[in-house]
């Protein structure tokens, strides 16, 4: 029998602690940019003793995560409100919301990110040069992450 991997039917719900306390789904993903991506991260490092003898340790490091949303969909207007109630400028302090992000499969599995900050974003409506608007981009980086099986 063949793995199903088809990532149609994907949710996920962010929920921020001051600008979005009761959350809002996103589903309107982009069509030119991956929709949703978790990057590698380090979580060891190794070296070598004098001898040759070799050495590990361990390194917390944050989660990043990527969502990439159709320009001006209810999606990127709550994501483009996140992101400018985080963003600090002159007079203007940022909300610091505490994030948390939960994913839904559409195989019933789930994971939540938790303790995070959105990090980065695009701060207008860019043109590609094919004519149309490129699909907005929003980072997020979190301290820790737990799963939940389908």
């Amino acid at each position: 029998m063949a793995n199903d991997i088809s990532g149609f039917g994907l949710k996920i719900w962010i929920k921020a602690s001051v600008s979005f306390p009761q959350g809002f789904p996103v589903t309107q993903f982009a069509d030119d940019a991956d929709p949703f991506d978790i990057p590698s991260i380090v979580i060891a490092e190794t070296g070598m003793g004098l001898n040759g003898d070799l050495v590990k340790w361990s390194k917390a490091t944050p989660i990043t995560s990527v969502i990439n949303v159709i320009p001006n969909s209810d999606d990127d207007e709550n994501l483009s409100e996140l992101y400018n109630a985080n963003r600090v400028s002159k007079g203007k302090s940022g909300a610091r919301d505490v994030i948390t992000m939960t994913v839904a499969y559409p195989d019933g599995r789930t994971f939540t990110l938790t303790n995070g900050i959105i990090t980065d974003g695009i701060a207008g409506l860019p043109v590609a040069s094919a004519g149309r608007l490129k699909s907005k981009n929003y980072g997020f980086t979190f301290e820790g992450i737990s799963n939940s099986a389908a």
